[in-house]
């Protein structure tokens, strides 16, 4: 399809003129229906995260007598429920995208855009810097919002046409709560689409380059968008620690 050969070409380099369109300002929407109830699972959750847990307990030994200091870590786990991130009943996405493993989630422009999972919001863009012409960078991705997931996943979401209003760094968000409305801000090629990144939160903020996506999104999505539940978690450490956070 000509529109998605365009998108994947432009999202995240400087290929495609970008028209020229009024700085999308910073509104409050009117109130978003709740979202439909996804399935929780049970995922390992990344070291650090905000509601990772572990247990010290553990069966004696066989060939040792237990001491009462004796213990050995549980793998750290969290309930976890994922939802597919733009609310719409007409949406497209590609497994491939140009440079670097992200997607370009195709839908109408001012379709929901919403929480993949329950976590922080860790950062937040609120106007559309992006220059045509201009190097990869982190003005590429327009109005976009970056969040932390309780399962240790950072979720980014750009070209956004607006934030939703309370949407800020350090904000609590619930699984498929309202952030925002898909656009074409930044460097979108003009094609209204939600850019979609997963990545650990390494410097947490001003890492674009990781941020912007660093494993394949596609398998989990069209597990979310199904209804189901599969987890990212064990892809992203695995990353994370033959990368260094290196992108």
């Amino acid at each position: 399809m000509t529109v998605l050969a365009v998108c994947l070409a432009g999202c995240g380099s400087n290929a495609g003129p970008v028209p020229a369109a009024a700085t999308p300002q910073f509104v409050e929407p009117s109130a978003a229906s709740a979202p439909a109830a996804a399935p929780t699972t049970t995922a390992p959750a990344l070291p650090g995260s905000p509601t990772a847990t572990t247990s010290t307990r553990a069966k004696p030994s066989a060939t040792a007598k237990p001491t009462p200091t004796s213990s050995a870590p549980a793998t750290a786990s969290v309930k976890v429920k994922y939802v597919f991130p733009v609310k719409a009943s007409n949406v497209d996405w590609h497994t491939t995208h140009s440079k670097y493993p992200a997607t370009d989630i195709f839908a109408d422009c001012g379709e929901s855009v919403v929480a993949t999972t329950s976590g922080v919001v860790l950062e937040v863009s609120l106007k559309d810097l992006y220059k045509e012409g201009s190097p990869d960078g982190p003005n590429n991705g327009g109005l976009s919002v970056s969040l932390l997931g309780d399962d240790g996943v950072r979720y980014y979401g750009s070209h956004l046409s607006k934030v939703q209003a309370g949407v800020k760094k350090g904000v609590r968000v619930k699984a498929g709560q309202l952030l925002g409305k898909v656009g074409k801000t930044g460097n979108s090629s003009g094609v209204c689409h939600l850019h979609y990144g997963i990545s650990p939160p390494c410097a947490k903020v001003g890492d674009w380059k990781v941020r912007r996506g660093v494993v394949w999104p596609y398998s989990y999505l069209s597990s979310w968008r199904k209804g189901g539940s599969k987890s990212p978690v064990a892809t992203v450490s695995a990353w994370k620690r033959s990368h260094n956070c290196k992108a």
